[in-house]
């Protein structure tokens, strides 16, 4: 077999057998097939798509290119929560310690912002002394004691998808479902979790730009988890607008410390949704008992503090977490509305990319972020607004980016004299049983 062979029976629209899958991915994380080589076949894959089994085996290949975590040592059911990114996406955050309090594991390999997305690991790492490189013996260490960790990605899982990331990122080779679920299905099997549940993006802040292409690509992914014998399901949700009131690194660690406290917003509503779904995948719960465990976390307070007893343990200063007042947030500014209406319309994209202005993101991954700017939204979808009205606040240090980022948002916040209609957060729920809309 060469890999000749494999560019040319895909490029005839041909199905690739296993061998010739595994053959491909095993060269080219190897060195073996060159770029150019792989450049081809991934352009064929992209033009002539892959069936639900090709798609499986490119996973399962991809799985194996590197380590997989072996978390049956815990001894009990751990859970993980994949996003496919968004603005002001703080839901693992807030997630972790609940369900903790609801008797599962939640050992979580996260990754950094890069772009107008942020990333997990610069939200807690805005927590003085936050520790994200544990060592996999001392993560283990505080996911038994504790009930859950979140730490960077040090395993070397799936280093196939990184490879080929690299390269579908150059030659225009991104958007392919087949590929999008290798890549995504790859890193969460190899993360060693028994129940997954996947937030599927759609809208002006997600890569999914509709939720019918986000429920096509939710379903290939169940498919596969299912396959490979994980309790998993995914929710597709809407990312037309930003997800939390605050966006931005510390920023939205206070919209967590928020809405564990037991404030009732955009963020809180999604969180549950997310929550419920992730414990009935478990088999530890039907949806009422599930809806009784995330309320007592919150209301007893119990989720507050496991928040900040998984700070302490990762070396983190819990302070923060019970007197959210110590965190240093920039200088303050408004963005005004310019009429009279409501808000119809947000690019959520583009608030990120204000945060992004402020040196709140990071362009290279070299760049070096500002945990202290952010927005803190005081509109949203739906609301009535009078001219003048405060849309937002923004935080900046010295001016930095202030004027190209509230031009930003200025632009990205559509007022009309209509009223829109109700805006759901979730479009529809999959699992192995099938498509739920709401």
């Amino acid at each position: 077999m060469t890999i000749l062979d494999v560019i040319e029976t895909k490029k005839n629209k041909q199905e690739l057998s296993t061998e010739q899958i595994n053959f491909f991915v095993e060269g080219f994380t190897k060195g073996e097939i060159a770029d150019y080589q792989a450049s081809a076949l991934l352009m064929a894959i992209l033009l002539n798509g892959m069936t639900d089994r090709e798609t499986f085996d490119l996973t399962n290949a991809m799985l194996h290119s590197g380590d997989i975590v072996d978390m049956s040592h815990l001894g009990g059911i751990v859970v993980d929560k994949h996003s496919t990114g968004g603005i002001g996406d703080s839901t693992t955050l807030a997630l972790a310690p609940i369900l903790a309090c609801c008797g599962v594991y939640v050992a979580k390999m996260s990754g950094r912002g890069l772009g107008f997305t942020g990333g997990t690991i610069d939200k807690l790492e805005s927590i003085p002394n936050f520790n994200t490189s544990l060592s996999e013996e001392q993560f283990f260490s505080v996911v038994k004691k504790v009930g859950c960790a979140v730490i960077g990605q040090t395993a070397n899982l799936a280093p196939a998808d990184k490879k080929m990331y690299a390269l579908r990122d150059v030659t225009g080779t991104v958007n392919s479902l087949p590929l999008i679920c290798g890549s995504i299905m790859s890193k969460k099997l190899a993360s060693g979790a028994d129940t997954i549940l996947l937030d599927v993006k759609y809208g002006s802040g997600a890569f999914m730009p509709t939720a019918e292409s986000a429920l096509e690509l939710a379903q290939k992914m169940v498919t596969i988890g299912t396959r490979a014998g994980k309790q998993i399901g995914a929710l597709i949700t809407d990312m037309e607008q930003p997800l939390s009131d605050h966006v931005g690194n510390s920023l939205e660690i206070l919209g967590i410390i928020d809405v564990l406290k037991g404030k009732q917003n955009r963020l809180y509503f999604e969180l549950k949704e997310v929550a419920l779904r992730l414990l009935c995948l478990t088999g530890k719960c039907d949806m009422a008992s599930a809806e009784i465990a995330f309320q007592s976390a919150i209301d007893s307070g119990k989720a507050l503090q496991k928040f900040a007893e998984m700070v302490s343990a990762q070396e983190g200063d819990s302070s923060y977490i019970l007197h959210p007042e110590k965190f240093q947030i920039g200088t303050k500014d408004i963005v005004l509305a310019q009429q009279d209406g409501y808000v119809c319309h947000m690019i959520a994209a583009d608030i990120g990319r204000a945060v992004t202005h402020l040196g709140g993101g990071r362009m290279k991954k070299t760049d070096t972020i500002d945990f202290s700017v952010g927005v803190i939204m005081k509109v949203a979808i739906g609301s009535q607004v009078k001219k003048g009205d405060v849309l937002c606040e923004v935080y900046h240090n010295n001016g930095k980016g202030l004027a190209e980022a509230k031009s930003l948002i200025q632009n990205a916040i559509e007022i009309g004299n209509d009223k829109p209609s109700a805006h759901k957060i979730a479009y529809a729920f999959v699992d192995k049983n099938g498509v739920e809309l709401y």
